[in-house]
């Protein structure tokens, strides 16, 4: 056997219920594979799934029709009937096509990694916002796979009988499809609307808002907790949080800070998850300031870093101040410190939400750039009164 089965059951356990599957990964010599495969298995687990097996390989570019080739597909095939699997999930994105051809050849469903992170976030959806912008993204990634839902009438064959009611009802989809992401739509855009509303409310107030953003359980929502006692839903799982969390916070001098915790990023993020949430992600667009919260103990920390500020940057958010927060202090043997760059701006806070060491220096830091932000702004306010005086 060339794949190897993940031992994770005892002699006399009770019968699980979570669903069988294999991981598949291709290595084609892009970025860190074993990085990759080893957060697929931490989605697996994430969306309830039991990965029994992991199946690999190398090649050049993916197979048109398969994505793995023949040979490779005959593999998955092998071990499905020897291990009775019940799913199959790629490391991967796969065309509609592929995926179609994968289930035809192995029975079993197959799932690529934007459907295995559209459904759990559909699990983790808890507010009528998130909900609403996981069916949208849900549905767009549906659109283009309509087709799967209709195998059983043959279109592909023609035929007296055949062709029509396959169109037909294809068609019928497509229009029910659109008209309910037209409603879906609507629904966003009012909610934006409301968070516009309440943003400009913050703006007259002269609040100084900040988001928490970085790599999925990095620990934001820890530091959000440790920061502001709320409470949050924080978890040792890949996307614990989803909808946005907003907290007033009393930084002595300069006053109430209003502190979010933003849903996490990860690599090769769906395009429609990214375009569905950008209600929630509005909070970020429009922080005055950025705590972007990395995982000091990950050995692919700068690669995360890296991802994180790819998002920020197709969401609009990349011009916005940021302070690295390097969270997990303790679990990388790092001590408590600020570390400023040429400018004398702090750049880097070093701390623990777990223990809360370090805890001060970054709430320190936080009431350095909401002070200097209020300094602008009433200078701002002195020249536009000048201005009008003089006018």
């Amino acid at each position: 056997m060339k794949y190897q089965t993940t031992p994770n059951k005892a002699a006399n356990a009770p019968a699980r219920t979570e669903l069988r599957a294999v991981l598949v990964g291709l290595d084609f010599g892009k970025g860190n594979f074993a990085t990759s495969l080893d957060e697929l298995f931490l989605l697996s687990k994430s969306a309830g799934v039991d990965p029994v097996t992991t199946i690999t390989g190398k090649r050049a570019s993916p197979d048109a029709a398969l994505f793995v080739g023949s040979g490779k597909a005959q593999e998955i095939a092998d071990a499905i009937a020897d291990l009775e699997l019940e799913l199959v999930i790629f490391n991967h994105a796969l065309s509609p096509a592929q995926q179609r051809n994968l289930e035809r050849l192995l029975q079993i469903r197959v799932l690529d990694r934007t459907s295995l992170i559209l459904d759990i976030f559909a699990q983790r959806a808890k507010s009528h916002e998130g909900k609403v912008q996981v069916e949208l993204a849900q549905l767009q990634h549906l659109a283009t796979r309509l087709i799967r839902g209709w195998t059983h009438l043959e279109r592909q064959k023609g035929g007296i009988g055949l062709r029509g009611p396959g169109e037909t009802q294809l068609e019928t989809d497509r229009r029910l499809l659109g008209v309910r992401v037209k409603a879906l739509r609507g629904q966003l855009e009012k909610l934006q609307r409301q968070h516009a509303t309440q943003r400009r409310a913050r703006g007259r107030n002269s609040t100084f808002s900040v988001s928490l953003v970085g790599y999925t359980n990095a620990g934001k929502s820890s530091v959000f907790n440790s920061l502001t006692k709320a409470g949050a839903y924080a978890a040792d799982q890949l996307f614990a949080t989803l909808d946005t969390t907003s907290r007033r916070v009393y930084m002595g001098e300069v006053g109430n800070v209003v502190l979010s915790d933003t849903v996490g990023f990860i690599r090769e993020l769906p395009h429609q998850l990214v375009a569905a949430f950008r209600a929630t992600l509005e909070e970020t667009i429009h922080a005055d300031l950025l705590l972007h919260v990395v995982d000091a103990a990950s050995p692919v920390r700068l690669e995360q870093i890296e991802q994180v500020n790819l998002v920020l940057k197709e969401i609009g958010a990349d011009h916005i101040p940021q302070i690295l927060v390097w969270n997990k202090i303790d679990a990388a043997g790092l001590d408590p410190r600020a570390e400023r760059d040429e400018y004398a701006k702090i750049q880097r806070v070093f701390i623990s939400a777990r223990t809360g060491s370090g805890l001060d220096l970054l709430r320190d830091a936080i009431s350095e750039y909401a002070a200097g932000n209020l300094v602008n702004t009433v200078g701002q306010t002195s020249v536009d009164d000048s201005r009008n005086m003089h006018v």
